[in-house]
């Protein structure tokens, strides 16, 4: 049998019933990226010896009777993960010899849960981009089209499952770098609702790994079945132990409801600032059909829905606030300046982009009550509906495009010209106020490019959208291998 494609639960159930051997899947995998790596360039650090290690390992401690959640199963890790005696770039080259001495908590999760890790997953320069590329370990290609991007900026992850890389990754999210790689891979993700999972040992280098909570961004899982997800996610999921953890566990509310027909959904394909192309639009209506002959209960408009573009230019600012944080000081002025000069009638994404960047602490907590009402807003939201189903990004995987300068790269919607970061909007719907999203395969492009879209939750109720990504996955099918 060829066990690079499988599911992580029915690797699982075979190494249970010793149809194969954790070393004989590792092999398998190591030969395959050996083999087909070369094109895509999505495993970026190798660890194949500690791996081999990691499977004998794993076969003498099933020979002994344990059974772990992951015993045995090969998996990868994004770059940005400290790995213990790997190198941490996050793709920059003046940190390319940085070798932290311990693993991230999700990594020592993940060992402890009997995961061989493979390797690391190419990413983009300081994870702040679409797309996955760097001056270290180059670029990552989309598998089903070399010429495109694969996605950023877990890119090298998603890549890496499309192509039977590894049963699992992990991955992180600040500006849908979970859901858009899986998105334009054909795969499934889930973005957690914020501080589920704790991050600490993702940390740009060199700095130390620290129990610090992050606003907006989250780390969770990718697979390539949406059952995978929750197996993943919940060797993910809880307090980190320097902290809260030392006080509290997590118990997760199951899901509202089994049934497809119970659930109660809003099914969005516009957004006020930017168009949805049709093959996007395509994907979102192919699931709002399943969804309503599947019995469930599916809308189209809700007066209960908090205001797109208000929530929109929020994201714009907690997003751009947090990466100018750390320009030296002759750059802040000289976008404070700028700011200065916008008119206040600009209520352009570009200007909430400049004003995010030079914010005040007094116009941040401003922003943040404003955030704080948005949450108040869904909660009354999620009392009638269970679940919003929307876009990821307005396109498909995009041709690669490394202008040095983003704001002169431009996003093509059906013919159209729009700035390459507006296409962010949908990554931010749940992120701003931290709700949980679960991206899953929604069919192909006219061109047989893989769409998505994303299922969003109750905060704290992520087995919500997981277990809705379940039902469609029967009704829709899921995963496909591209040729």
């Amino acid at each position: 049998m060829e066990w690079n494609f499988p599911t992580a639960g029915q690797l699982a159930a075979a190494l249970r019933a010793g149809e194969v051997t954790s070393v004989e899947l590792t092999d398998e995998a190591i030969a395959r990226i050996e083999r087909d790596d070369d094109a895509l360039n999505a495993i970026c650090v190798r660890d194949f010896d500690r791996a081999r290690d990691a499977a004998r390992g794993a076969d003498q401690a099933r020979v002994r009777g344990a059974d772990r959640p992951l015993l045995g199963i090969p998996v990868t890790v994004k770059e940005s993960y400290d790995v213990a005696g790997l190198p941490t770039t996050w793709g920059m080259p003046h940190h390319r010899n940085h070798v932290p001495a311990e693993d991230a908590v999700q990594v020592s999760r993940l060992k402890a849960a009997g995961a061989v890790v493979l390797g690391k997953t190419n990413v983009p320069l300081g994870l702040q981009d679409i797309q996955s590329f760097n001056e270290i370990y180059g670029t990552t290609n989309n598998p089903w089209d070399h010429r495109r991007t694969s996605g950023g900026s877990s890119g090298g992850s998603a890549a890496a499952l499309a192509s039977g890389f590894g049963a699992l990754s992990i991955g992180s999210d600040l500006a849908g770098s979970l859901r858009t790689p899986a998105h334009f891979c054909g795969i499934y993700a889930h973005k957690p609702t914020l501080g589920l999972a704790p991050i600490r040992g993702m940390v740009p280098p060199p700095g130390p790994a620290l129990p610090v909570e992050h606003d907006l961004a989250v780390v969770g899982p990718m697979a390539r079945t949406a059952r995978d997800l929750t197996l993943l996610l919940d060797v993910m999921a809880g307090p980190d132990p320097l902290t809260s953890g030392a006080a509290y566990h997590l118990t997760l509310p199951p899901a509202r409801h089994e049934r497809l027909r119970d659930f109660r959904v809003l099914v969005l394909d516009d957004h006020p600032l930017i168009p949805t192309g049709s093959a996007v639009r395509a994907g979102v209506n192919r699931v709002a059909d399943a969804l309503a002959d599947g019995g469930a209960r599916v809308e189209r408009h809700s007066p209960l829905l908090p205001d797109l573009a208000e929530a929109a230019m929020l994201y714009r600012q907690f997003l751009f606030s947090g990466s100018a944080a750390h320009f030296p000081v002759e750059e802040h002025e000289q976008l404070r300046a700028r700011a200065a000069q916008l008119s206040p009638d600009d209520q352009s994404l570009d200007a909430a982009v400049l004003r995010g960047m030079v914010v005040s602490h007094r116009d941040w907590l401003r922003a943040n009550n404003g955030r704080e009402l948005h949450r108040h807003g869904w909660r009354r939201f999620f009392a009638e509906f269970d679940a919003v189903v929307c876009p990821i990004t307005p396109t498909p995987a995009f041709p690669h495009d490394h202008n040095p300068d983003p704001r002169r790269r431009r996003i093509d919607i059906d013919g159209a010209e729009y700035p390459y970061f507006d296409q962010l909007v949908w990554a931010g719907l749940p992120t701003m106020p931290g709700l949980p999203a679960t991206a899953i395969p929604a069919g192909r492009s006219p061109e047989g490019l893989p769409v998505g879209v994303q299922l969003v939750g109750p905060m704290f109720e992520d087995r919500t959208p997981l277990h809705l990504a379940e039902l469609l996955e029967q009704k829709i099918g899921g995963f496909r291998a591209p040729h």
